[in-house]
């Protein structure tokens, strides 16, 4: 903690991003809506240069800002999977909004200010930072999910997440305003040796809840996962895939940092709550998805699922168990954004579709995109040898360990019962009569889905590098 009040080079990744936002801002608003692909690109080159910049930090863990703003190896891992998802989403809108007619560069700005929050939140080490930093991301994601302002469903997407999204940041403020209460300081290292020396009073337990649930909100976990379908469904589908990527890393960072950093000798009393969320999330995403007949809705209900598997790992409270989650995060943003790719480019003369029978025998009108959806529908169901297998092997590995075996189980009962809806989608493509074809898919677009459908793939074949980093990740905040 005897870090200078202002070391900026912990923070050069949000600088880049923050101060390229302005500037972009500015040359989108005196060279007029034509700019509008220029900035996209130009956003999208920011990214990977602060992906590029935050593995450039080399050193032990920095502090800066009064030890508020920390940046070590687990915030670095997290930093560089929100960024180059951000870029990916990025790259899936270029083709969309043209056909859409809303190609305006204040996407892309909005998105490096989103981004900017989310870089933040992964690095906050005090409650202050916390909050800055999800709610810089969350007005940003607020304006994007509206952004198709002629569309009823979007706005109707907007407006729901804003509502809710206020109500989760009011529960978020009120838990920490009880933490600070009850322990006299708002940084997570401080909290956590003031219960270290104390006991856990009842209000410094209701100050955890209500924080909880505002980070279990942003990840869309049951039982605060009421806004993800609408706001699937409505919301454009670049934005979905970007909703899908970047803040669901964000938010599972930072509610892993403030169980780990902030309270680890109250892991019994979170560990109970993050269990029941986690049966809760998996079963409700399993089950829910059945009956779904938009193929965006299916995905939100799958995400809800993910977030409820990757939480199996944080509940076990242990190094192998964060490694899981790191590995889990990286493995779902990958998969996620691949079938994103193929949701977009379901089109036809008419407009995009989104329903699932619109997949029909699409093996034999368009066999790549069958191939590659079938290789991610797989993964996303568990099935091995492909990388979504692995990436439940290794959260219900460490819940095992930590002696979570009914958690482990219930987890691997709903991974089957998943199987179902993503399989139902694999049989559609494979086995029934064709469905008119889609227009041809644009190369940003082929390009993301055949590096996605690669990884999942060849993953087996060498998942040393993930698996390292993740531990790395892991293992510097224990």
């Amino acid at each position: 903690m005897n870090a200078p009040l202002l070391d900026l080079a912990p923070v050069l990744p949000e600088l880049i991003l923050a101060i390229g936002a302005m500037a972009l801002l500015m040359f989108g608003v005196f060279t007029g809506e034509k700019s509008a692909g220029s900035v996209t690109v130009a956003g999208i080159v920011l990214l990977v240069v602060a992906a590029v910049a935050v593995t450039w930090i080399g050193g032990a863990p920095r502090l800066t800002f009064g030890g508020s703003f920390i940046l070590d190896g687990f915030a670095k891992f997290m930093k560089v999977l929100a960024f180059v998802g951000a870029a990916a989403a990025l790259l899936l809108s270029w083709d969309y909004f043209k056909r859409e007619g809303i190609d305006r560069f204040e996407f892309p700005v909005l998105v490096l200010l989103s981004a900017t929050g989310m870089g933040i939140m992964i690095s906050a080490n005090d409650l202050i930072a916390l909050y800055m930093g999800l709610e810089l991301m969350s007005l940003a994601l607020y304006v994007i999910a509206s952004f198709h302002r002629d569309n009823e469903r979007s706005t109707e997407a907007g407006l729901k997440y804003f509502v809710l999204g206020a109500l989760s940041s009011g529960m978020l403020l009120y838990g920490c305003s009880l933490i600070y209460g009850f322990t006299g300081t708002v940084s997570l290292p401080g909290i956590a040796a003031q219960i270290k020396t104390g006991t856990i009073g009842l209000g410094l337990i209701f100050g955890l809840v209500f924080l909880m649930a505002g980070l279990a909100f942003k990840i869309s976990a049951v039982p605060f996962h009421m806004w993800t379908p609408d706001v699937y469904e409505g919301a454009p589908s670049p934005v979905t895939a970007f909703f899908a990527a970047g803040p669901k890393v964000a938010a599972m960072a930072l509610f892993v940092r403030a169980m780990i950093d902030g309270f680890p000798t109250a892991a019994p009393q979170w560990q109970q709550i993050v269990v029941f969320v986690s049966i809760a999330s998996m079963a409700l995403g399993s089950f829910a998805a059945i009956g779904q007949s938009n193929i965006k809705r299916l995905m939100a209900y799958s995400s809800i699922g993910h977030m409820g598997f990757a939480l199996v790992g944080l509940a076990a409270g242990t190094a192998n168990g964060v490694q899981g989650v790191a590995i889990y995060i990286a493995i779902y943003m990958i998969m996620t954004l691949g079938t994103f790719a193929c949701i977009i480019a379901m089109r036809r003369k008419e407009g995009s579709i989104e329903t699932i029978d619109d997949l029909a025998g699409l093996s034999r009108t368009n066999p790549f995109m069958a191939a590659a959806l079938a290789a991610l529908l797989f993964s996303l169901a568990g099935i091995p040898p492909l990388a979504g297998f692995f990436a439940k092997f290794y959260v219900f590995a460490a819940a095992i360990e930590a002696k979570l075996y009914t958690l482990a189980v219930l987890g691997v009962l709903a991974s089957v019962v998943g199987c179902y809806y993503y399989l139902r989608v694999v049989k559609l493509m494979y086995f029934d009569e064709p469905a008119a074809p889609f227009e041809p898919m644009a190369t940003e677009l082929k390009v993301v889905l055949a590096v996605s459908a690669l990884f999942v793939v060849l993953f087996v074949v060498y998942p040393a590098p993930l698996v390292a980093a993740a531990g790395a990740a892991a293992r510097s905040l224990f």
